[in-house]
């Protein structure tokens, strides 16, 4: 992965305030449980929601149904925003993962997705692989990678803005 540009936005920053390094917004990403993704209806409506994502090969992936309303609007617009942090006010790292939704079909690569899915939640997330898409007990989940166009970065208890660009 291309090393990002780092920006501490000043404007929304406390006097003296350092950027929040890429490493350390990378961990955040790669820790978090839950994650809420925002797409784009047809109507130009947005729809938001919870998911689970895992970070591989330098891109974050997720899973839908190809019946749920983010699949119908991921195949008419890619463009997504996942978010995650803390919903305390003093402390933590909430972050903003901009970029495009494309499909992941490759076995391999899906056979790699799922073991990462496997790992990070102690196996309960298993799942199959398919011709072209997870499998699992209530039908068929869809994967896709977002990789980053732009990170956003706000530190809590001691606040700061940072943008990510790629």
């Amino acid at each position: 992965m291309t090393t990002p540009r780092t920006e501490l936005d000043t404007r929304f920053s406390e006097p003296g305030a350092e950027p929040t390094s890429w490493q350390d917004t990378l961990e955040a990403i790669k820790q978090a449980e839950i994650f809420w993704i925002s797409t784009v209806r047809t109507d130009g409506r947005p729809h938001v929601t919870p998911l689970v994502a895992v970070w591989l090969d330098d891109a974050l992936h997720f899973s839908t149904g190809p019946d749920e309303q983010k699949a119908r609007n991921l195949a008419d617009n890619p463009s997504v925003a996942l978010t995650t942090g803390t919903n305390d006010w003093q402390s933590g790292l909430d972050v903003v993962l901009e970029g495009e939704a494309a499909r992941v079909t490759d076995a391999h690569q899906l056979d790699r997705l799922a073991a990462a899915w496997a790992q990070k939640w102690d196996g309960r997330w298993q799942y199959e692989v398919g011709q072209d898409a997870f499998r699992h007990d209530v039908g068929t989940a869809l994967v896709f990678a977002v990789r980053p166009a732009k990170v956003l970065a706000f530190a809590k208890g001691g606040f700061s803005h940072t943008r990510h660009r790629f």
